[in-house]
């Protein structure tokens, strides 16, 4: 008895030991992750407190320490300012982010289904040209993309950013990834000997199945579109066309001469969060979704 008593004391010696290692590694990861948190959510924290701020008191007070509140003040210059411009331009980024995304998702998801699911010469080649534009940079292609819309003077309109923003070399990458994995060709075949046509076969069949991807690839291409930048600098000059980024940017480099845009601007940025925000939100589930379906190897 005293035998077995001694081992089985060793043995709870030797798993708090082991426990202890354990918990301090946990607590460690933990700090870790708020440290990382708190560093990325600060940018965050100072747009909230700046967009708070009167003129007077974003250059006098530190700038993460709160203020007289002025929130709704500076909502309602921003939204007055040059005839309530700011709101065309949110507009006009919903109108690229969000048609251009879809648009763009139903292109990758057709590419990437046809590269997954048809044998044909030169496939594989193809694939290569996409993996080839997932590498290139858009800031590369700005140039000549202007060069190609001013050849049809089409610079300066509304399909000059739109009709770039549709094509995603990363999208078809990922459709055709979550097609091998989640359309079998047993169900393909069977709709096949049932009559079904191709475009029936993947508008009814595929899509579906595909759906989680789809609302990755949506979701990506929409935080691109709506981040884009250098595009609508190089193709537009009409204010009225300018997406939220690049009226924002106008607008800061304005303020040496009219100081009260740096108070609208940082408002400005605030309100241009929101849409990617909830866009995260309402479509997060299905995101996590689709990210594991894109992990599974078939």
């Amino acid at each position: 008895m005293s035998i077995l008593t001694r081992v089985e004391g060793a043995h709870a010696t030797t798993k708090r030991g082991r426990g202890a290692p354990g918990r301090l590694s946990v607590v460690a990861a933990v700090a870790f992750m708020v440290l990382a948190a708190c560093y990325m959510l600060l940018p965050v924290y100072w747009l909230l407190v700046s967009s708070t701020k009167s003129q007077g008191d974003l250059v006098s007070t530190p700038g993460l320490l709160p203020a007289q509140w002025h929130l709704g003040d500076n909502l309602a210059a921003l939204f007055a300012q040059q005839d309530g411009v700011f709101a065309r331009w949110l507009l006009n980024s919903l109108l690229y982010a969000g048609a251009g995304a879809a648009v763009a998702t139903t292109l990758a998801a057709a590419a990437g289904y046809a590269l997954a699911k048809y044998e044909f010469r030169g496939r594989e080649a193809v694939f290569s040209v996409v993996l080839g534009g997932v590498l290139v940079p858009a800031s590369a292609l700005a140039l000549p993309l202007f060069l190609l819309f001013a050849q049809v003077n089409a610079t300066n309109t509304f399909w000059s950013v739109f009709l770039p923003s549709i094509v995603s070399p990363f999208g078809v990458y990922l459709a055709r990834i979550f097609a091998t994995a989640s359309v079998p060709d047993e169900v393909i075949e069977a709709a096949r000997m049932d009559g079904a046509g191709e475009l029936r076969i993947f508008r009814t069949i595929a899509l579906r199945l595909m759906s989680p991807a789809l609302v990755t690839v949506f979701l990506f291409q929409f935080v691109v579109i709506w981040n884009n930048f250098l595009l609508p600098l190089v193709m537009l000059q009409d204010y009225d066309l300018y997406p939220v980024t690049l009226g924002l940017f106008t607008w800061q480099s304005q303020t040496s001469r009219l100081p009260q845009l740096q108070t609208l601007t940082i408002v400005g940025a605030l309100i241009s969060v929101v849409p990617i925000v909830l866009t995260f939100l309402l479509l997060q589930r299905y995101w996590r979704a689709g990210l594991a379906a894109g992990a599974v190897k078939s």
